[in-house]
């Protein structure tokens, strides 16, 4: 522990290993070394990773989780003001990556505190890369919704975007996750990435159909079981999806138009509903009017 007397304090975000204790970068060994307090989101993990790096008689370590951090933030901000180190790590990867690291360095930032990010291991960029995708831009939504509703909405609000998607996701909620998304999305490829970087990592690749039946069997015993940390990645929309969208979009605007034919509707009554209803051009719309009138 180092004395803060004459030093310049500030917050440095320590990113930890995802599973190989190897992957330690040296700048983060040092920040936990010189640290003069170790935040941690759960201080029996941090502390069993300061043992495994021979740190832990380093440093204290003091408990700060996101139920804490409205009553410790301002301690810590206080602590720089005073001239400390200090450290802030959670359980596993990058700090503030789905977790209240992000509200604590916005807390510091605001008083006029410095913020040190160390570079280091991150499961969705992880995840990204061995996913075997080829787009060039990724979409990282944190974990992945629970309610279907919530699900639903998420999912076609991203339906267009030109980007890999990547979530994180639990074992017993993967093959509902991947049912939703199959059913959002039928025509794309995805990948499941599991225990990245640790022993039994598994990356399991494929359209998202077949992935959602294979992890409903191995949820339902059938295979090996699902345990661990889940990052999943879902491919950008491919040009076929695009075609089959238009021609599903199409093959719902005739049924529309034809079933308010069938109603009285006329001519310009049907086109301007189809405009309206399929956000179709004015001249789309009023071929597929004159269609249906017949």
């Amino acid at each position: 522990m180092g004395d803060a007397m004459g030093r310049a304090g500030k917050l440095v975000v320590v990113p930890t290993p995802i599973g190989n204790l190897g992957d330690i970068t040296l700048r983060a060994l040092e920040a936990l070394r010189t640290a003069d307090v170790v935040y941690a989101e759960d201080t029996r993990v941090t502390g069993k990773l300061l043992r495994a790096l021979d740190v832990a008689a380093c440093v204290s370590v003091v408990r700060l989780d996101e139920n804490m951090l409205a009553e410790r933030a301002s301690e810590v901000v206080a602590r720089i003001a005073a001239g400390e180190i200090c450290a802030y790590c959670t359980d596993a990867g990058m700090p503030g990556v789905s977790d209240p690291g992000l509200r604590l360095v916005r807390a510091v930032r605001d008083a006029g505190g410095a913020v040190e990010v160390l570079p280091g291991a991150s499961a969705a960029a992880t995840a990204y890369v061995t996913s075997g995708t080829t787009c060039p831009r990724y979409y990282f939504g944190g974990f992945f919704p629970r309610k279907a509703t919530d699900q639903a909405a998420l999912l076609e609000s991203l339906r267009t975007l030109d980007a890999a998607l990547v979530f994180y996701e639990s074992p017993h909620r993967l093959a509902s996750a991947l049912a939703a998304l199959a059913e959002a999305f039928p025509h794309r490829e995805a990948a499941v990435c599991r225990e990245l970087t640790k022993l039994h990592e598994e990356v399991a690749r494929g359209p998202l159909n077949a992935l959602a039946h294979e992890f409903a069997r191995r949820a339902q015993g059938h295979g090996d079981p699902v345990k661990g940390e889940i990052a999943l990645v879902v491919d950008a929309p491919a040009p076929a999806e695009g075609a089959q969208a238009a021609a599903d979009a199409a093959l719902a605007a005739r049924a529309r138009a034809e079933g308010l034919a069938a109603e009285g509707a006329t001519q310009k009554t049907i086109a301007k509903t189809l405009a309206q209803e399929f956000a179709i051009s004015r001249n789309e719309a009023y071929a597929i009017a004159l269609a249906a009138r017949g």
